[in-house]
């Protein structure tokens, strides 16, 4: 295979990613991951750094579309993020100490959940609880557009989102990912964040998180620009189609896909990370 060959195959690869992981609110890095290593042969831990790149990119390619439609939350996004990148700098280092064998397995169990998550049934949970004390005091509560106008929420059990967050960041710092399905886990079940609002919110927060632990790869020289490069523009392509698409889109079936590749995949390099193979 040649140089532009193999710049092609994985920028449509990555563009594919970065649709299905703006639509799911899971980063495109669940797929690209796999993708280089089982596909390509690149190494994992270039492919982790490759990966946290494209989560960026996906980030700020579907974040801007989100907000300008209302439905992302940007004061819980913001407060969030305090745990998921400390938690991404916990991962980015406790990477290097890590077998590659340890990492993939990990990051097989975590398909294997994300693969879960995407196929479960959106819940927009309203309650009549009364109103978090904490999230009163922040200001969280909030509203977005639904059928027939504004929709209001309250948003719910704030530590717990907050614990669950650092979890999410050290996720992403160590397997190169967005964790976006811990991330959507937190907002839509813990804190009763509508299922819309906590997958854009989640889009915009996978890229700070990613960019927490990005530095660190960087540093230790696991960004090679040829992988980096073609990944990044094809993420960023299919995130902005993925993020004119959410707004109206029913996305079971997608789901339902999504799923089934993922899992595959999950199982893949788990048996590939038991074999020593990587």
């Amino acid at each position: 295979m040649s140089t532009f060959e193999f710049t092609i195959l994985i920028a449509i690869g990555s563009l594919v990613a970065g649709m299905i992981g703006a639509l799911t609110g899971l980063g495109g890095g669940v797929v690209i991951v796999p993708l280089l290593t089982l596909a390509f042969g690149v190494d994992i831990r270039y492919a982790i750094g490759a990966s946290l790149v494209s989560v960026i990119a996906t980030s700020s390619g579907a974040a801007a579309a989100y907000l300008k439609e209302g439905f992302s939350n940007m004061r819980v996004g913001m407060f969030l993020e305090i745990a998921t990148t400390i938690g991404a700098i916990t991962g980015a280092y406790l990477a290097a100490s890590t077998p590659t064998s340890a990492i993939a397995i990990i990051f097989g169990v975590v398909l294997l959940y994300s693969a879960y998550s995407a196929n479960k049934p959106p819940k927009d949970l309203l309650t009549d609880e009364p109103p978090d004390r904490y999230a009163t005091l922040l200001k969280f509560d909030g509203s977005y557009p639904a059928d027939g106008g504004e929709k209001s929420y309250r948003v719910r059990h704030v530590p717990a989102g907050f614990g669950l967050m650092y979890v999410a960041g050290v996720l992403s710092g160590l397997l190169g990912i967005g964790s976006g399905a811990v991330k959507v886990l937190a907002m839509d079940q813990a804190m009763r964040i509508p299922f819309k609002v906590s997958t854009t919110t989640s889009n915009f927060m996978i890229g700070v998180t990613a960019a927490a632990s990005a530095g660190i790869y960087l540093h230790r020289g696991y960004i090679d620009p040829g992988i980096a490069m073609p990944v990044m523009l094809g993420v960023l392509a299919g995130a902005l189609i993925g993020a004119r698409i959410l707004p109206g889109a029913k996305v079971r079936t997608l789901r339902l896909v999504f799923s089934v590749v993922i899992a595959a995949l999950a199982f893949q390099m788990i048996f590939k990370g038991v074999k020593g193979s990587f």
